[in-house]
């Protein structure tokens, strides 16, 4: 009964953190931790400092390159693409905040880029709604696919800490063509979805009123015109550069220093913490950054709360798993013998309910491989870890219907039947489904 009673703490202290949302995870998870170790004479976990670390670096060096103008120069090259096919926009935009997300590491980058998917659908006469759903689906999903996302840097660190020798490209190698695959089909299906907007009752309905017309259409939301520093460019190089530096040092380990009496290579941990400071330091030094502007960036600032709420998810976490993993798995292992890739779900619905994917991979991956779950599999079905699309709370799918102003994109009258159900299940779905197959192939049997 007692193990009950403190996983019913664990959730509960999640749930109320998701529900308050942001920095709020992280400390509320300290409140069940302290009662865990306190109250119930458990074993505290281990914080995952090395993954706080790889973040902290990450994100700090994204913060400079978005103070520095580089954001804004990605975004402008997206926005030229999207301008110039606009009928294909349902399928363009989706694959540039996904990119954006893998270049950067985070998906709040798309705040800046969903206006004007919005903005270009609404002139083009096509329903707002079709792109801009599958758009911010997209922007969570690179998150897996991208190098310096947490996500990915955990995963990789674990399977190491495993015995198997993985590296975040052969990870890579699963989780992109898999996850594009999925958004492709999601964006097939958002095609066709909802009703044209000459045949929308609704927004007719707006159109008759001038104020909400004026709404819609009385200003264009674009970046064209804006004026960027030289730095811009010299920084999104610079910030290119260290992304090829981390993938060839992956790719060539005998590049890397050797330590110890077994002359054993610096970890690729190490590797991205030391690549992403020495960057981000270059690019302040080159580019002249204000060191103020860089922390009052959206991007530092949420990369910031992610470290807190990653933080108090893992640990508390962890010190749950840890205590009762040995009784766990006699329940858990018959299941997952059968059918190994039934632990998508288990990903997917912690997702749902801590809406952080590093902090999902952090709390149950574990899990996965004291099982005994092929690394084959946890690889392939590494897109499950997002889910927090399945309630639309998560401040991209907010905004994203914020910045839609034909109102298309909205949540239904059940609340689930909301406009980011549908491209999100199909995309998580098709991902994993290839990605388990795809593994296999890349990583081996």
């Amino acid at each position: 009964m007692i193990p009950w009673i403190e996983l019913f703490i664990v959730l509960t202290c999640l749930y109320v953190g998701a529900r308050y949302g942001g920095i709020a995870l992280g400390v509320i998870s300290g409140i069940g931790l302290a009662i865990l170790v306190f109250g119930f004479q458990m074993k505290p976990g281990t914080p995952p400092t090395t993954v706080i670390y790889i973040i902290i670096a990450a994100v700090t060096t994204a913060g400079i390159l978005q103070a520095s103008g580089g954001m804004d120069f990605l975004i402008q090259i997206a926005e030229k693409l999207l301008r110039k096919h606009p009928n294909r926009i349902t399928f363009l935009a989706p694959y540039c905040t996904f990119f954006l997300t893998v270049l950067c590491g985070t998906g709040h980058v798309v705040y800046t880029l969903t206006p004007i998917i919005a903005d270009i659908a609404l002139k083009k006469g096509i329903r707002p709604e079709r792109p801009v759903a599958v758009s911010s689906i997209a922007s969570q999903v690179g998150i897996t696919c991208s190098p310096i996302a947490a996500a990915v840097v955990s995963f990789a660190t674990m399977t190491a800490d495993n015995g198997f020798s993985i590296s975040i490209l052969q990870i890579l190698s699963v989780t992109i063509p898999s996850c594009m695959l999925g958004l492709f089909f999601a964006a097939l299906y958002s095609n066709r979805r909802g009703l044209d907007l000459d045949k929308d009752p609704e927004y007719q309905k707006r159109l008759q009123d001038p104020e909400l017309k004026h709404y819609m259409f009385g200003e264009t939301a674009t970046l064209m015109n804006k004026e960027l520093p030289k730095s811009a460019k010299t920084s999104v190089l610079m910030f290119f550069a260290a992304l090829v530096v981390i993938g060839l040092l992956a790719s060539f380990p005998e590049l890397l220093p050797k330590f110890g009496e077994k002359a054993k290579p610096l970890s690729m941990s190490l590797v991205i913490q030391i690549v992403m400071l020495c960057t981000g330091g270059l690019i302040l030094l080159v580019c002249k950054i204000k060191p103020k502007d860089i922390v009052s960036g959206s991007v530092w600032q949420a990369g910031m709360v992610a470290v807190v709420a990653i933080y108090g998810i893992a640990w508390l976490s962890d010190t749950y798993f840890s205590t009762h993993i040995s009784s766990m798995k006699s329940g858990i292992n018959t299941m997952v013998q059968g059918a190994p890739w039934a632990f998508a779900f288990a990903l997917f619905g912690v997702s749902v309910l801590i809406n952080t994917q590093g902090g999902t991979v952090l709390a149950v991956m574990p899990l996965g491989f004291s099982l005994g779950i092929p690394v084959t599999v946890l690889v392939g079905i590494l897109p499950s870890v997002y889910g927090y699309f399945f309630i639309p709370n998560y401040p991209s799918d907010i905004a994203s219907m914020n910045f839609d102003r034909s109102g298309t994109t909205k949540i239904g009258k059940y609340l689930l039947n909301h406009s980011f159900m549908a491209p999100g299940l199909i995309s998580v779905i098709t991902s994993c489904t290839f990605g388990y197959f795809w593994a296999k192939v890349i990583v081996g049997a």
